[in-house]
């Protein structure tokens, strides 16, 4: 627990300041009753998870505050092991921080990221859900601590995102703290 703790005060170190008026996140905040048992997609084909994701929804974490047009990017590296890019813009679209990092593949559906600029610490990142054709993702954290919607278009369906808000609430997860993220910011087209 404490990795996950150090890495994400490291993290918002290496991000930046969190803007001004920006309310204050706890890394020790957690938004699931860790008591109710969450799952990984057991089947989860990395090969299709690979690519461009954007943040829809996500539970408040400090290295995130204030951050629109939020994206994630993943390319596989060898077997196994995977590249990590998350950038955060600001409302005109420019990059205010971005990340490089890798996620170590450690079972199915489940993975362990490390950055870059964090060393030595490694958090953990699973996918708890994929629709069938691989456009949008829940993923989440066994401690409730970071939790995410990601859709491979800047805007979602109403039927998906309540498909994977279904998915945080059954993995205990409480919806009340689900912010959602803005992305509608002057992004170049598949950026």
């Amino acid at each position: 627990m404490r990795p996950v703790i150090l890495a994400g005060l490291l993290a918002l170190t290496a991000c930046g300041q969190t803007p001004e008026g920006t309310p204050t996140i706890s890394f020790l905040q957690s938004y699931r009753d860790t008591s109710v048992p969450i799952g990984s997609k057991a089947d989860l084909d990395t090969e299709r998870y690979l690519g461009l994701w954007y943040e829809i929804a996500r539970f408040p974490v400090p290295f995130e505050a204030g951050c629109v047009g939020v994206t994630a990017e993943y390319d596989l590296i060898e077997p196994g092991l995977i590249s990590v890019l998350n950038t955060c813009r600001t409302p005109d679209g420019s990059v205010r921080t971005a990340i490089e990092g890798q996620a170590e593949i450690v079972g199915p559906g489940r993975l362990e990221v490390s950055f870059a600029n964090v060393p030595f610490v490694r958090g953990d990142y699973w996918v708890l859900w994929v629709d069938d054709g691989y456009r949008t993702a829940v993923v989440g954290a066994p401690n409730g601590r970071s939790g995410w919607i990601l859709n491979r278009d800047p805007t979602i369906s109403a039927d998906r995102l309540a498909a994977a808000r279904e998915v945080l609430d059954f993995n205990g997860y409480d919806l009340n703290q689900l912010e959602m993220v803005p992305q509608d910011v002057n992004l170049p087209v598949g950026q």
